[in-house]
């Protein structure tokens, strides 16, 4: 297979793709949102997005991380001595812990994540960290391990002070990671519990916050509210149908519930999961030097699948090789890569792999060959 053939294969192939995609514009949702962003919780590929990294308040989103954090570093079954700073807390959603209580660390995690409870979150950090201020740190690295680069935490509950920020597509990327551990699933799925207490018998009942929740919309599964004069009405969403888990992000909302519905609606009825290369698809040809064949044939080294508009196309593949790689070549050493993009972006990349074993030419090669000619 030549390098002339195999370019006139890659262009087909990218025709191909390109009619088997489309401008998702025009279908686009319209959202009272001032910031928001739709994305798919297994590849992360965004559907929709609005000032995606516009840095905003995220008033009680910010327990996304607190939350995740908690499960990670301690055991559900800890007990927590509440602190003075823990009982001070008297704005917003408090289950009004005393100085001295015990409760334990599973039960502060739901009352931050269903009741949304900022005196819990506090209790957490200092259990955990030793002091808020420490736990504020991990939650900020733990941001930057995500890929959150442009969000910024000072506090664990979402207070509205100067410094503290997210975005759309950050809060989106923390909570597809959250939503890998089956606990937070759990937890932020949970409609109602009853929060006790370790030692006076102390119980409260609590309501998750999320009215989509506690709808009848079709495949809700989470995740998180938030309000504050600043910050507005914000709301995370998750929603699952037939295997597909979306993540809906709306930031200073109108009406939160509904911006969220409408985007989960348009990922669900707009998009469908295909296959854009298959693994062992023969992407192109690469030259060797001094090879006993002139060129090797690559193939893709897995599948890419991608969630795509299911009425037309603007996906791009694209291929990445080098002219030419010195001789020996082994079989399934790789040669490149093979990317698709939607609207410039990346969506997934597979390496290109050698499909077989190419020799260096020996003496006795070179002398057949002089012959030859």
């Amino acid at each position: 297979m030549t390098i002339k053939k195999i370019q006139v294969y890659s262009l087909l192939a990218l025709l191909a793709v390109l009619m088997a995609y489309p401008d998702i514009a025009a279908a686009s949702p319209k959202v009272t949102a001032d910031a928001a962003v739709l994305m798919d919780a297994k590849t992360g590929q965004v559907y929709y997005a609005k000032n995606p990294d516009k840095q905003r308040s995220p008033a009680s989103l910010t327990k996304v991380m607190t939350i995740i954090l908690a499960l990670e570093l301690g055991d559900a079954n800890e007990i927590v001595t509440v602190s003075k700073r823990a009982e001070n807390i008297s704005v917003g959603s408090q289950i009004n812990l005393r100085a001295e209580e015990k409760i334990s660390l599973g039960d502060l995690t739901k009352a931050a994540a269903l009741f949304s409870a900022n005196d819990s979150t506090i209790a957490i950090a200092e259990h955990l960290g030793g002091n808020h201020d420490n736990f504020v740190k991990l939650m900020n690295q733990k941001a930057l391990a995500i890929g959150a680069v442009n969000t910024r935490f000072v506090n664990t509950n979402g207070y509205s002070v100067p410094n503290h920020y997210s975005t759309a597509y950050d809060l989106a990327l923390i909570t597809r990671y959250a939503l890998k551990n089956d606990a937070f699933a759990e937890l932020v799925s949970t409609k109602e519990a009853t929060i006790h207490w370790a030692e006076n018998g102390r119980k409260m009942d609590v309501r998750n916050t999320n009215r989509l929740l506690r709808s009848d919309y079709p495949g809700i599964d989470g995740v998180k509210t938030g309000t504050t004069a600043r910050a507005g009405n914000c709301l995370i969403a998750s929603a699952t149908r037939n295997g597909q888990q979306l993540i809906a992000v709306v930031l200073h909302s109108r009406n939160r519930y509904e911006d969220a519905a409408a985007l989960l609606e348009y990922g669900f009825n707009e998009f469908e999961e295909q296959r854009a290369v298959e693994k062992g698809e023969v992407l192109g040809a690469v030259q060797v030097e001094s090879g006993v064949h002139s060129d090797v044939a690559v193939e893709a080294g897995d599948d890419i699948v991608v969630d795509a508009p299911k009425d037309g196309g603007k996906v791009e593949l694209k291929v990445y090789m080098p002219g030419s790689v010195p001789a020996p070549v082994e079989k399934g050493q790789q040669l490149g890569h093979a990317a698709v993009l939607y609207n410039g972006k990346v969506l997934k990349q597979v390496p290109l792999l050698a499909t077989e074993r190419v020799k260096e030419q020996g003496l006795w090669f070179k002398l057949r060959q002089g012959m030859a000619n």
